[in-house]
């Protein structure tokens, strides 16, 4: 169905702009426009005008601009049809008559998503009978619980290869419409068509407006050759063109700009119950569905926000997907039109972190994000190493090809310029490690985090802060800046100071250690060799052998350092128990922390490994995962809170 302007100028005729737009917005009049508050961003001075003689709105605090069908689109997510339809409503005016042809498609597009409603009520009902025991049980220990069920319509396909079959014939279905619908399957030797899901769990795929258009099942039998199953391409479902979870990520969307708060994330997400499991936890979040994210799941996600957050697993089928979806998205970028990504700490995905540490600390991981520009860059810098002038000036000519990508042709030369820009920071001496064997490889990115990183005191996602101070004064403070105290390490140390029995699985490595801090690396050492030769000291005698020992100052610096960490395990009226528990992880952070910066100097020695681009981008994603733990202070989130 097509709308010509003469169309769309008789709905907006019959409706008063300010009419519309003041159901959702309180507007005064203001001479001859109306003013309120922004529904696009949170603000106390009033800056959204609307105008009634000329048909448009204008917000000068987002920039944002448009007329009655752009409004709807942008306040209530709906495509530009769906706004058509709604206000042809509202106005009176009768939608156009479709063609034969079309009205034909149509009535068997809407037979077919009548017989999945009917599937999807047939697979909640199942999962309530006695047949579905083992997928409830399954759901429970997943932390989803029963009273949620009926919210994301999950349901269960029982193992008999002709059940729902049956079901939809005694319903008045033909066999053929079920095949079409892919609920079956027919066999290529022309036998009986028979069930496609059997013994999985069911989540419906819905449209955007919440209509079901095909399943997803997950195989309860461990030995099922496919873990997870989708529905094949039929006339009403296209993987690549739809998004798991997008109808109730609108709704989040739109309920939280109703509520007045900021802006609100559209998250992406790998799987099923990560969707779930955000939206549990009040985010917007979506998933591809099984495939690499298209060009046309990317312009459907910017239709509900501008900047959709990506988040993939940090393992290698998460970096190649991550890795995709920057080649697919490079040429659609404009003004206005981005992604940003996010990592979930600790190898966990969404569903883990929110049964482990509850929605406050999902959503909290999931805000933490880095620009899509810095995330290009991490991807190309860490492609190979960067010890010679050949490697470097390669790295030049990909980033400049990469910003060539973009077809804006002003946001290109703006790419190019930041790119090239954080380059030549990177490779600045005053960036380099005080290990001359280091190489290029890992230059100035301690403390960044995989692909950013807020550091204490920084801004969210602005990347790595390699510039040298332009002063000989300044150079000589950023030579010494590396003789300070790590506070992390330090707090870390300074708590086993004060309760020594704590060091005790850790006292046959601490002298490799050094608590992660080479400042710290002969204050290690001397605790080490005394837990040989004076096992069970107090802190009271420890303390007092290393301050004869001539570290009294270091003592001094360690506690002052140690003061500015904020770490809970050192606050006082915090229980023995948890204080122990959470210093434990923070310093099993900072093991693992050494164990893949020395794999990774292992790797450039050895040159054969050094050529494994895939094996290097692992250790250095990890690095600087664990280095974004330990400066972000997300190292110190107690899981059990």
């Amino acid at each position: 169905m097509r709308f010509d302007d003469r169309y769309l100028e008789e709905i907006k005729s019959r409706l008063r702009l300010s009419d519309v737009i003041g159901r959702s917005v309180k507007l005064r009049r203001a001479g001859r426009e109306w003013v309120g508050l922004s529904p696009f961003a949170k603000e106390k001075t009033p800056s959204f005008y609307v105008n009634d003689e000329k048909g448009f709105y204008h917000d000068f605090s987002s920039g944002k601009h448009g007329d009655l069908i752009s409004f709807l689109q942008e306040t209530e997510r709906l495509s530009f049809r769906e706004a058509i339809e709604r206000l042809a409503g509202e106005a009176g005016v009768p939608l156009p008559a479709a063609d034969p042809k079309s009205a034909e498609v149509e009535k068997r597009r809407q037979g077919l998503t009548d017989w999945l409603e009917l599937a999807g009520k047939w697979f909640e009902a199942e999962l309530r009978r006695p047949a579905g025991a083992a997928a409830r049980a399954y759901l429970e220990r997943r932390g989803l619980p029963e009273e949620q069920w009926s919210q994301f319509r999950l349901g269960y396909a029982p193992g008999g290869r002709t059940a729902l079959k049956d079901y939809l014939v005694a319903k008045g279905a033909r066999p053929v419409e079920a095949v079409e619908t892919g609920l079956l399957i027919a066999p290529e030797d022309g036998g009986a068509p028979y069930d496609r899901f059997r013994d999985r769990i069911m989540f419906p795929i819905t449209d955007p407006r919440g209509r079901v258009i095909s399943f997803g099942g997950r195989a309860l039998d461990p030995e099922a050759r496919a873990k997870y199953l989708n529905g094949p391409e039929t006339p009403v479902f296209h993987k690549g063109a739809n998004l798991y979870g997008l109808s109730e990520a609108r709704k989040l969307l739109h309920l939280s700009q109703r509520e007045g708060a900021p802006q609100a994330a559209l998250v992406v997400v790998e799987g099923y119950m990560d969707v779930i499991a955000c939206q549990r936890a009040g985010i917007a979040a979506v998933a591809p569905l099984g495939t690499a994210l298209t060009e046309e799941q990317m312009e459907l996600m910017w239709r509900s926000h501008p900047e959709p957050t990506l988040c993939f697993d940090g393992d290698k089928a998460g970096i190649r997907a991550a890795s995709k979806a920057i080649d697919r998205a490079l040429p659609l970028l404009k003004p206005g039109r981005s992604f940003r990504f996010a990592v979930v700490s600790g190898g966990k995905d969404p569903d883990d972190v929110l049964r482990e540490q509850g929605p406050a600390a999902l959503v909290a991981q999931l805000a933490d994000t880095r620009p899509f520009v810095h995330q290009l860059f991490q991807r190309e810098f860490e492609a190979e190493p960067l010890d010679t002038p050949e490697r470097r000036a390669g790295l030049k000519g990909r980033l400049r090809t990469a910003a060539a990508q973009i077809a804006d042709k002003d946001l290109a030369q703006a790419y190019r310029e930041d790119l090239l820009t954080r380059l030549d920071e990177a490779l600045r001496p005053a960036s380099r490690t005080t290990d001359p064997g280091r190489g290029y490889a890992q230059q100035g990115f301690s403390g960044a985090g995989y692909g950013g990183g807020r550091g204490r005191g920084g801004r969210r996602g602005d990347g790595p802060a390699f510039m040298a101070p332009p002063t000989p004064e300044g150079r000589a403070a950023a030579r010494a800046l590396p003789r300070r105290l790590k506070v992390v390490q330090a707090a870390i140390a300074w708590y086993a100071l004060q309760s020594p029995d704590a060091l005790d699985p850790y006292v046959e490595r601490l002298a490799d250690l050094g608590f992660g801090d080479e400042n710290l690396a002969d204050l290690a050492r001397e605790i080490s060799a005394l837990y040989v030769t004076h096992p069970g000291l107090d802190t009271r005698a420890l303390t007092g052998h290393l301050a004869r020992s001539g570290m009294g100052d270091l003592l001094t610096d360690i506690e002052k350092a140690a003061r500015q960490s904020n770490a809970p395990f050192l606050e006082a009226d915090r229980p023995a128990d948890d204080a122990r528990r959470i210093w434990s992880l923070a310093f099993d952070v900072v093991i693992e922390l050494a164990e893949v910066e020395s794999a990774l100097d292992a790797a450039k020695e050895d040159m054969s490994r050094t050529r494994d681009a895939a094996h290097l981008r692992h250790l250095r994603s990890r690095q600087l995962a664990l280095q974004t733990m330990l400066n972000d202070g997300s190292v110190f989130v107690d899981p059990r809170a």
